[in-house]
């Protein structure tokens, strides 16, 4: 692959946009890097990556970019522990799971399993949650076996597919544990951390991680998490919401057009 000024600044570019993005909401970014690096280097007649190429990238920059977003909401209070450690724990055992069972399972099936999360998490966007933000962070309680167990099944179906699915436990954070939202983008984050250890050792050990493209992209993902983390913490919790909302919908419609 031929290493070029306007390679660099393209790749660089693609994640600073996503992990900043990403730092802003509290989702791992990959929704936005995937198609941005399959679809704009060719774009700038630059040499294109192959779709195992981009998820390897992709695995290894969500990794640094959540890293870098935690590290920001370090303060503050944001982040719940008994949240992370239950949900985090419950996520990365699903994905292990996720991941051997989706040996026996058809690509078409994997699909439509992901293509109804998304579905599901979309709709969940756009149901009110009222009342939410005005709980004190100190204050914050939930059911932590539902918590487990919906992280679990968001696990497993990320791990079938091979995302680590934090646009699915942003919705389940605020709709069903009624977190409020800038303590769910945090702790979404460090949960995205956990389940994300996986996909990376898996990516990295099975060769399908191009090195210097990666390395562009954790650079540009260590730089652009906290700002984007910083950004969020001073936006209003509404257009969080309806940014994040978007985000999810885009990402059900991609999923669904290509099922259908």
């Amino acid at each position: 692959m031929e290493l070029s000024l306007s390679f660099i600044i393209t790749i660089f570019l693609i994640g600073f946009i996503g992990s900043y993005i990403s730092g802003m909401v509290g989702i791992g970014g990959s929704i936005i890097k995937y198609p941005m690096l399959l679809y704009i280097p060719p774009l700038f007649g630059l040499a294109a990556f192959t779709a195992h190429e981009v998820s390897g990238i992709s695995a290894v920059q969500v990794f640094f970019a959540t890293i870098g977003g935690v590290w920001a909401y370090r303060k503050g209070g944001y982040l719940n522990k008994t949240l992370i450690i239950y949900m985090g724990s419950a996520i990365l055992l699903g994905s292990f799971i996720g991941g051997f069972g989706s040996k026996m399972m058809s690509e078409g099936g994997i699909n439509l399993i992901y293509g109804i999360l998304a579905l599901i998490a979309a709709i969940m966007m756009f149901i009110p949650n009222k009342g939410v933000d005005d709980i004190p962070l100190d204050q914050v309680k939930f059911n932590k076996w539902l918590a487990a167990s919906l992280a679990l099944v968001v696990g497993i179906g990320a791990g079938i597919v091979g995302a680590a699915g934090a646009f699915l436990l942003v919705p389940i954070m605020l709709v069903v544990l009624k977190i409020p939202m800038r303590m769910t983008i945090a702790s979404s984050l460090a949960i995205t951390f956990i389940s994300s250890i996986g996909s990376t050792v898996g990516k990295l050990t099975t060769g399908q991680v191009d090195y210097i493209p990666a390395l562009i992209m954790v650079v540009a993902s260590l730089i652009a998490s906290p700002l984007g983390a910083a950004a969020g913490k001073k936006m209003n919790t509404r257009i969080l919401q309806i940014m994040l909302a978007v985000l999810i919908l885009a990402t059900a419609i991609k999923i669904w057009l290509d099922i259908l």
